[in-house]
């Protein structure tokens, strides 16, 4: 199929029962169920191949069932050129390196590596993709808080410190990633990542989320956006997606002030896309703003939270 018509929209479709109006933009890999009065998605999607997120951006992460947490490496490709950002854990390496290899990218064409901060969940096979990557340009990209940390994974590729780079990357065509520091969300160093052509922002671990029931693609309803969240959701009888995202950054953000600052920063952005680390991709508006909404409403988050869990 052409990707011209890969994003298909369907504007403003309302249920007969409930008179709520929505706003769908689907992509090859949906199917569009209306029943009851209710519009759901399902996703069709082969998690065994690289998924193009958006032009040129491929999911190339790993899926476990059971893991109830989920990382998300993502490869921009641009000609001949890929970068690799947040590459996964040691074990997820295989299943990298296969999808990376089905997307038609040469390794050896891979010239940057970025971290947006230096966990085991995104920095641990980084002595593997070495390993494969046979480009003696190669060079890891962060902020010079992560990089004596990534050093103990490897220290073999050289490590540029996005602050001396104008936080921003070029590849070859003109294409430019932009480096935006969220310090303390969660750690010092962190940054997120935000590509120019598609308006995709790599967020790292913000919007991450714990998910008993993950799909890459995930909606929320149009209420949403006013609702109190609650451990099920009453429209579809699932968890609620804002409680899982809730869940996760009261236990890894630092602090209400760090996140508010991180989501700041956020919303002078031009978005058209979320790729966060963890969780499921925000692809619209509306449920961007939602989850901002909830985020923001937060007080007791880090060390706040664990305080409140002691009383």
């Amino acid at each position: 199929m052409e990707k011209t018509i890969k994003y298909i929209k369907f504007e403003y479709m309302e249920s007969v029962n409930t008179g709520y109006k929505i706003q769908l933009y689907l992509t090859v890999g949906f199917i569009l169920v209306i029943t009851g009065g209710v519009i759901l998605i399902k996703e069709d999607l082969d998690y065994l191949q690289p998924i193009e997120v958006a032009e040129g951006i491929y999911w190339v992460g790993f899926v476990d069932v059971n893991a109830g947490l989920y990382c998300n490496p993502y490869l921009v490709v641009d000609g001949e050129e890929a970068v690799l950002i947040d590459g996964g854990s040691r074990a997820e390496f295989s299943t990298v390196m296969l999808k990376i290899l089905r997307t038609g990218v040469d390794p050896n064409n891979i010239q940057r590596l970025i971290y947006q901060h230096y966990d085991p969940d995104l920095c641990g096979n980084l002595p593997h993709l070495e390993a494969i990557i046979n480009n003696p340009n190669l060079k890891i990209l962060s902020h010079r808080e992560n990089n004596p940390f990534i050093n103990y994974y490897s220290s073999k590729s050289p490590k540029q410190c996005i602050e001396t780079m104008g936080f921003a990357y070029e590849f070859a065509s003109g294409r430019r990633l932009e480096f935006i520091r969220t310090p303390y969300s969660h750690s010092p160093g962190s940054f997120i990542t935000y590509d120019c052509k598609t308006k995709t922002l790599f967020t790292s671990d913000i919007f991450g989320s714990y998910d008993s029931n993950w799909s890459l693609h995930r909606k929320l309803f149009d209420r949403c956006i006013d609702c109190s969240p609650q451990e099920t959701c009453p429209l579809n009888n699932k968890s609620c997606h804002l409680v899982e995202i809730e869940k996760f950054h009261r236990r890894i953000m630092t602090s209400s002030k760090a996140l508010h600052y991180a989501l700041e920063q956020i919303e002078k952005l031009d978005i058209a896309m979320i790729a966060p680390q963890h969780g499921s991709l925000i692809e619209s508006e509306l449920d961007r703003k939602a989850v901002i909404k909830h985020l923001k409403s937060l007080e007791d988050i880090g060390f706040d939270y664990f305080l409140q869990d002691q009383v």
